[in-house]
Protein backbone atom coordinates (compact mmCIF):
# COMPACT_ATOMS: atom_id res chain seq x y z
CA UNK A 1 0.00 0.00 0.00
CA UNK A 2 1.25 3.45 -1.12
CA UNK A 3 2.29 5.93 2.09
CA UNK A 4 1.86 9.03 -0.20
CA UNK A 5 -1.59 9.58 -2.33
CA UNK A 6 -0.41 10.35 -6.32
CA UNK A 7 -0.19 13.33 -7.79
CA UNK A 8 0.00 15.17 -11.30
CA UNK A 9 1.94 17.61 -12.21
CA UNK A 10 1.06 20.29 -14.87
CA UNK A 11 3.17 23.26 -15.97
CA UNK A 12 1.49 26.25 -16.88
CA UNK A 13 2.87 28.70 -18.51
CA UNK A 14 1.58 32.93 -17.91
CA UNK A 15 2.25 35.62 -19.41
CA UNK A 16 3.63 38.82 -17.23
CA UNK A 17 0.12 40.55 -17.30
CA UNK A 18 -1.84 37.40 -16.07
CA UNK A 19 0.85 36.73 -13.34
CA UNK A 20 0.88 40.36 -12.25
CA UNK A 21 -3.68 39.71 -11.73
CA UNK A 22 -2.68 36.23 -9.88
CA UNK A 23 -0.30 37.72 -7.23
CA UNK A 24 -2.41 40.60 -6.86
CA UNK A 25 -6.11 38.32 -6.04
CA UNK A 26 -3.60 35.60 -3.97
CA UNK A 27 -2.03 38.65 -2.17
CA UNK A 28 -5.80 40.11 -1.31
CA UNK A 29 -7.14 36.66 -0.11
CA UNK A 30 -3.90 36.20 1.80
CA UNK A 31 -3.12 32.87 -0.04
CA UNK A 32 0.12 31.51 -2.01
CA UNK A 33 0.02 31.68 -5.45
CA UNK A 34 -0.13 27.99 -6.27
CA UNK A 35 -3.09 27.70 -3.72
CA UNK A 36 -5.21 30.30 -5.25
CA UNK A 37 -4.50 28.77 -8.72
CA UNK A 38 -5.56 25.58 -7.32
CA UNK A 39 -8.52 26.43 -5.75
CA UNK A 40 -9.67 28.43 -8.95
CA UNK A 41 -8.75 25.62 -11.07
CA UNK A 42 -10.56 23.01 -8.98
CA UNK A 43 -13.58 24.84 -7.56
CA UNK A 44 -14.00 27.30 -9.78
CA UNK A 45 -13.79 30.47 -6.93
CA UNK A 46 -11.96 31.29 -4.04
CA UNK A 47 -14.08 32.60 -0.88
CA UNK A 48 -12.13 34.87 1.60
CA UNK A 49 -13.43 35.74 5.18
CA UNK A 50 -11.78 38.67 6.62
CA UNK A 51 -11.31 38.01 9.81
CA UNK A 52 -10.49 40.94 11.29
CA UNK A 53 -13.32 41.90 13.63
CA UNK A 54 -13.09 38.22 15.05
CA UNK A 55 -10.05 37.91 15.61
CA UNK A 56 -9.82 39.44 19.18
CA UNK A 57 -12.47 37.15 20.24
CA UNK A 58 -10.25 34.42 18.44
CA UNK A 59 -7.11 35.37 21.21
CA UNK A 60 -9.53 35.77 23.95
CA UNK A 61 -10.68 32.27 23.35
CA UNK A 62 -7.43 31.36 23.10
CA UNK A 63 -6.45 32.74 26.59
CA UNK A 64 -9.34 31.37 27.98
CA UNK A 65 -7.99 28.01 26.88
CA UNK A 66 -5.06 28.40 28.20
CA UNK A 67 -6.28 28.80 31.54
CA UNK A 68 -8.79 26.43 32.00
CA UNK A 69 -5.82 23.92 30.68
CA UNK A 70 -3.93 25.36 33.70
CA UNK A 71 -6.83 24.77 35.98
CA UNK A 72 -7.33 21.32 34.60
CA UNK A 73 -3.51 20.47 35.44
CA UNK A 74 -3.69 22.12 38.65
CA UNK A 75 -6.43 20.24 39.79
CA UNK A 76 -4.64 17.18 38.74
CA UNK A 77 -1.50 17.83 40.34
CA UNK A 78 -3.70 18.86 43.93
CA UNK A 79 -6.68 16.68 43.26
CA UNK A 80 -8.60 19.72 44.64
CA UNK A 81 -11.37 20.38 42.12
CA UNK A 82 -15.20 19.78 42.44
CA UNK A 83 -17.13 18.02 39.66
CA UNK A 84 -19.75 20.50 39.56
CA UNK A 85 -17.31 23.26 39.18
CA UNK A 86 -15.69 21.32 35.68
CA UNK A 87 -19.77 21.34 34.63
CA UNK A 88 -20.25 24.89 34.70
CA UNK A 89 -16.67 25.44 33.35
CA UNK A 90 -17.56 23.31 30.46
CA UNK A 91 -20.96 24.60 29.86
CA UNK A 92 -19.70 28.16 29.60
CA UNK A 93 -17.33 27.06 27.71
CA UNK A 94 -19.92 25.36 25.13
CA UNK A 95 -21.96 28.29 25.37
CA UNK A 96 -19.06 30.38 24.09
CA UNK A 97 -18.29 28.66 21.10
CA UNK A 98 -22.38 27.80 19.83
CA UNK A 99 -22.35 31.86 20.30
CA UNK A 100 -18.71 31.89 18.06
CA UNK A 101 -20.39 29.51 15.28
CA UNK A 102 -23.50 31.20 15.02
CA UNK A 103 -21.24 34.70 14.53
CA UNK A 104 -19.20 32.73 12.32
CA UNK A 105 -21.84 31.27 9.66
CA UNK A 106 -23.40 34.48 9.54
CA UNK A 107 -20.32 35.74 8.38
CA UNK A 108 -20.46 37.45 4.07
CA UNK A 109 -17.86 35.92 2.13
CA UNK A 110 -15.71 37.34 -0.76
CA UNK A 111 -16.09 35.64 -4.08
CA UNK A 112 -13.16 36.34 -6.39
Amino acid sequence: MRRYKQVKRKEVAFGLDEWEIIERRAAAMNVKTGTYIKRIAVDGEVTFYDMKEVQPLMNALRTISNNINQIARKANETHSIYAHDIAIMQEEVSSLCRTLNLFLSTLQSSKV
